[in-house]
């Protein structure tokens, strides 16, 4: 049976003003224009978020098989039909624990691989990150990880300055996994070194990295003129001023720039006291906080509330769908199937209005009820 969606289709290439996306089964069977459609709904594709820790109540944090489901069908509901697992700094028994646990879900499609943000990471850049947690990268650790995650493990976020760095670097991208830089102090020498060795993501570009100085341009201009460096942004108007945002994304270009939710539990919650690795975060007007020292713990987003935000900023309407869908899709090796409204692609995609709420989203070719 073939399912017919039509309205302003934004694909890779632009935006199909009367259009016309065909699907057969979970895949899209054709885009085109049909000039008989009246100007309806935005058509984008199912957005992916390749960093966040939880939402609708439920965290990744703990390696907990039902939560992580939760947390996915939470983040499904508001567009995103592709998203990574994303942990925080643990001992290494959680990670090999949480490995064994989101493995199944990932083979199954409830997620599209594992995230550890953590824990090779500076502790002079932590943030929300537990300190008690850092240490060097292990390479030990991590081929074991890759070994029992057989393909589950799809990004690692490294400090490169911390010993060993590069080694573990190397090891990643050898396996298929992304290396990426974050959570750092490191010099732009080093961030370059870290690039060379094979590094192709910034972990949420500017925050927890040593600031921009003229006369040490640090991690965030070695990131954002990396030609094969992909940028996370988190545009919830807390972590990012939406002059910074738009300066990232005129720079880079959308090719180059990823809108993240960087989530936790409390996303799509109401205010009040949650908890992220351990440690005690209050979330108040809808931005999280460490109950200890009041860093930034993460973020309440939701990726068509990310798509929202970077439009009003200024950012044009296909651009900011790249943003949140096709650039962090190819971040993350998963460009072959999904990430855009794009014949032969899974049949990802989100119905929205004309004020960009959610109308309707549409998984491997099913509607979302």
């Amino acid at each position: 049976m073939t399912v017919r969606v039509n309205g302003k289709v934004v694909t890779p290439s632009g935006v199909i003003r009367q259009g016309c996306i065909e699907v057969r089964g979970d895949t899209i069977s054709a885009v085109a224009e049909y000039p008989s459609v009246r100007d309806g709904h935005w058509i984008v594709p199912g957005f992916v978020d390749i960093h966040t820790h939880g939402g609708g109540g439920h965290t990744f944090t703990t390696g907990d098989a039902g939560q992580a489901r939760a947390a996915a069908a939470f983040h499904l509901r508001h567009g995103t039909t592709s998203l990574l697992a994303s942990l925080v700094s643990a001992p290494f028994e959680l990670m090999r624990s949480a490995t064994t646990a989101f493995a199944p879900l990932v083979r199954e499609g409830v997620l599209a691989g594992i995230h550890f943000e953590g824990p090779y990471l500076s502790a002079a850049r932590c943030g929300a990150q537990n300190p008690e947690f850092l240490r060097d990268p292990s390479t030990d650790e991590l081929a074991e990880l890759i070994k029992l995650g057989d393909g589950t493990v799809r990004m690692v976020t490294i400090a490169p300055e911390r010993a060993g760095a590069l080694e573990a670097i190397g090891l990643l991208t050898g396996h298929g996994v992304v290396a990426a830089v974050g959570h750092t102090d490191a010099t732009y020498e080093q961030t370059v070194a870290a690039v060379s060795a094979g590094a192709s993501v910034g972990t949420h570009l500017f925050n927890g990295m040593r600031p921009v100085h003229h006369r040490e341009p640090g991690p965030v201009v070695a990131l954002l003129t990396a030609p094969n460096v992909v940028c996370e942004l988190v545009a919830d108007g807390v972590h990012l001023h939406d002059g910074t945002l738009t300066f990232a994304a005129s720079n880079a270009g959308p090719e180059r720039c990823a809108l993240i939710t960087d989530a936790m539990a409390a996303a799509g919650m109401p205010d009040g006291d949650y908890e992220l690795g351990g440690q005690a975060v209050t979330v108040a007007d809808g931005v999280a906080r460490l109950a200890r020292d009041g860093a930034i713990a993460g973020s309440t987003l939701t990726m068509d509330a990310a798509l929202r935000n970077a439009v009003a900023a200024g950012i044009p309407m296909p651009d900011a769908v790249r943003m949140v869908a096709t650039t962090p899709a190819l971040a993350v090796g998963l460009g072959d199937q999904v990430g855009a409204l794009q014949a032969g692609l899974r049949a990802d995609l989100v119905v929205l209005d004309d004020d960009l709420e959610i109308v309707r989203v549409m998984r491997a070719g099913s509607w979302l009820e």
